[in-house]
């Protein structure tokens, strides 16, 4: 699996920081940008990198940030084949995979703590979808959409 990254400028410092700690747990990360902090820059092109990049493999994730994850959540919900989630607690970053199977995380860079977006983080990564029958019958009808 590879984790893709994506923040506009303010996700930007959490991104660097959650793809650091990342790499530390020993996953692949690929940061689709942007790679230097610009305070003038756009959220939308950070999550058409990142859902484009997603959607191409059943097994990838994204991470995207801004400042509220907002943006990018309703950016990243635009692809096909993309379910985005806002990971606001670790029990709606569960819910998303168990219930939903999100492959994308939203996160709000202007309002987690590092500490706390890592925890939403690895509960994410951590949870399984559970292939319940009611839930794969949601995600058809989604790709319906």
């Amino acid at each position: 699996m590879t984790i893709y990254l994506g923040a506009d400028h303010a996700g930007f410092q959490l991104k660097e920081n959650l793809k650091k700690y990342l790499a530390d747990q020993n996953l692949k990360v690929k940061d689709l940008g942007n790679t230097k902090l610009n305070k003038k820059d756009d959220y939308p092109q950070f999550a058409q990198a990142v859902a484009a990049a997603v959607s191409k493999n059943k097994n990838h994730r994204g991470i995207l940030i801004c400042g509220s994850g907002q943006g990018m959540c309703m950016a990243a919900n635009k692809h096909k084949k993309i379910r985005a989630a806002m990971g606001y607690s670790l029990k709606t970053a569960k819910i998303s995979r168990q219930d939903n199977d999100s492959n994308i995380l939203c996160l709000a860079g202007r309002v987690l703590s590092a500490a706390k977006a890592k925890k939403i983080v690895m509960t994410w990564l951590d949870t399984d979808f559970s292939k319940l029958k009611r839930y794969e019958n949601r995600i058809q009808q989604l790709n319906k959409l």
